[in-house]
């Protein structure tokens, strides 16, 4: 059966366009669109969609205040569209607070080097998050993620028995009341990479992390570049330790968490105690930019052993490879579990590489650190 797609925008180019691109895959159908956020708000309660794409500015009722009003009345996985602005990465970051699941730039031609790939891009983004319709119970995703928590498993034993809910075959787990307890590992530094649905897990996990953190964290986080700077301004006003956007030469300081820039390459340089960050081109060939493993693989290189890093919800495989030369220099690697994933691609891709230590429910990430790093 076709997944089914309410379109939502007030310009009819754009519906027409976004419908088109819709209904040229076959897994997926557009059944209706709507000119206003009323309009699509009356539309979702009727049709029952599997998925709707909404625009931001509109007139009658703005797509903020639609996602709001549809995740109370019929939650339903939800695909913005925004222009690549400062305002509209604001704009964009409300929606996806309001319980939206992910975001696209309206004009294609700023995600993909060429018609076919984006028109590809959309296809797979609404397939994807189509897969989450069964856990859309709450206004937005921290909220969706703590209903499904009993059921979820914790990794944290080589000995535990198997469980349905393991996102991989040989992945040991346990219950999630259990107690975690620290490795006894010392750390220099965190490392946190993720893509769809990273806004809303890394904002639930570092709104939880107290200003003493005793050491730097580094983010990769699959964004456009005018959408970084916005990000990292509205982590650090909700936030108890400093976040920013990283610069090139920033000095790598405890208790502080820097956001690599979209459009380019983060990379720490330096030795351990003494570290900064490298800014660099995106290059040509990268596909994503930024990049987790340009950075997990230079944070190997600088820390080694001394790395907590982690990989957070996300399509693609983006930081399998930069996971294995720190697993090869005995880092320690967590995921986030697939249940509570927006999608579980990157997460999955270290799962079954062999190069995860533990599976962790999002809402469980920030006192997994806390006692890790022995503040908790």
């Amino acid at each position: 059966m076709a997944i089914k797609v309410l379109v939502v925008d007030d310009s009819s180019f754009f519906r027409r366009r976004v419908s088109e691109i819709i209904n040229a895959d076959p897994r997926l159908e557009v059944i209706d669109v709507a000119v206003n956020g009323k309009e699509a708000v009356e539309k979702a309660k009727l049709l029952k969609p599997d998925v709707i794409t909404m625009d931001i500015e509109m007139p009658v009722m703005d797509g903020i205040s639609a996602v709001k009003e549809i995740m109370k009345v019929c939650p339903t996985p939800t695909l913005m569209f925004s222009s690549l602005t400062h305002d509209g990465a604001k704009a964009t970051l409300d929606a996806l607070d309001a319980g939206a699941l992910d975001f696209l730039p309206k004009k294609f031609e700023d995600i993909a080097r060429n018609r076919d790939e984006a028109v590809s891009l959309l296809q797979k983004r609404i397939a994807e998050i189509a897969r989450k319709k069964s856990f859309m119970r709450r206004p937005s995703l921290a909220s969706q993620t703590a209903t499904i928590a009993p059921t979820t498993r914790v990794t944290t034993t080589r000995s535990a028995t198997l469980t349905a809910a393991a996102p991989v075959k040989n992945v040991p787990v346990v219950a999630v009341g259990q107690r975690f307890k620290a490795t006894g590992k010392k750390y220099q530094l965190t490392a946190i990479g993720t893509s769809t649905g990273g806004p809303v897990a890394l904002q639930k996990i570092l709104t939880a992390i107290p200003a003493n953190y005793p050491h730097p964290i580094i983010l990769v986080q699959h964004m456009p570049a005018t959408f970084t700077a916005a990000f990292a301004a509205r982590l650090n006003n909700l936030c108890n330790i400093q976040v920013k956007e990283a610069q090139d030469g920033d000095v790598l300081k405890p208790g502080c968490a820097y956001l690599a820039p979209g459009g380019l390459q983060m990379m720490v340089d330096g030795r351990p105690g003494a570290s900064r960050l490298k800014i660099l081109d995106g290059g040509e060939r990268m596909n994503y930019k930024p990049c987790v493993d340009v950075t997990f693989g230079s944070a190997a290189k600088v820390y080694g052993d001394k790395v907590l890093s982690m990989i957070l919800t996300g399509m693609g495989a983006d930081g399998r490879e930069g996971c294995r030369m720190l697993k090869a220099a005995g880092a320690t690697i967590w995921s986030q579990d697939e249940q509570s994933c927006v999608v579980y691609g990157m997460p999955q891709a270290i799962d079954k590489a062999g190069l995860s230590s533990e599976s962790l429910p999002l809402e469980r990430v920030a006192e997994r650190m806390l006692v890790e790093v022995g503040l908790k």
